[in-house]
């Protein structure tokens, strides 16, 4: 899944993003209502993690405004308001679910997962295809020619990258950001091993290979002409 966490706690934020990629996930992050706002307007994403207290913007108010402009994708309010009255509150400005910090990371999973499950409406695929090689984003499932592939949580979310970017050339400096967070030298040889051992399962022993590597660039992910 490619998820949006709006949380300023910065110590939850990381717990949340941390854990959230090592099941394999995208995970965007913004500290600040407004910005997060902007990310959710102009971004697609299968679910949003929501605090209710942000600065700038409090997260109801996100919420309000999303459903006004129509975006339907599924979100998860967080917030330290537990009451009836508040739970209520969160729902009815347009949260699909609402999770009462503190909670547990199983929990908030499983309810990303029922989230994305029932969120048929949402204009967010679940499953993203490129030839004969398909992820269901729900089940974390790969296969290609109808062949089941495992993969390891960052091979799948390095796959998800580039599958949601099929066709485009992507740099190693993005794939830092996105997929690793890392702040260091992009020629490091960490990805070029990561995305070696990606082509291996998913390119070899199929036609026609779809991750290519294009010197002094980075890789582009698709079907050859």
């Amino acid at each position: 899944m490619h998820i949006l966490l709006i949380e300023d706690d910065r110590n939850a934020a990381s717990y949340l993003v941390k854990g959230l990629r090592e099941k394999g996930h995208l995970v965007d992050h913004s500290s600040d209502g407004e910005e997060g706002l902007h990310l959710a307007s102009t971004r697609e994403y299968d679910a949003l993690v929501v605090d209710r207290m942000l600065p700038q913007r409090d997260g109801l108010s996100i919420i309000r405004q999303l459903r006004k402009d129509n975006n339907k994708t599924p979100v998860l309010v967080l917030s330290a308001l537990g009451e009836v009255d508040d739970r209520v509150e969160g729902l009815r400005a347009g949260g699909d679910d609402y999770l009462v910090k503190p909670y547990a990371f199983v929990e908030l999973l499983a309810r990303l997962d029922a989230l994305v499950r029932r969120g048929g409406e949402n204009d967010s695929p679940t499953r993203l295809s490129v030839a004969d090689l398909e992820l269901d984003l729900v089940k974390h499932k790969v296969t290609r020619a109808g062949q089941v592939i495992r993969l390891q949580p960052r091979e799948l979310r390095l796959l998800e990258f580039f599958m949601r970017h099929s066709g485009q050339v992507i740099t190693r400096t993005m794939l830092l950001e996105q997929v690793w967070d890392f702040d260091f030298d992009p020629q490091t040889s960490v990805i070029d091993t990561q995305v070696s051992r990606l082509r291996a399962k998913i390119d070899k022993g199929f036609e026609p290979p779809l991750l290519h590597t294009i010197r002094g660039v980075g890789y582009r992910f698709d079907e050859p002409a």
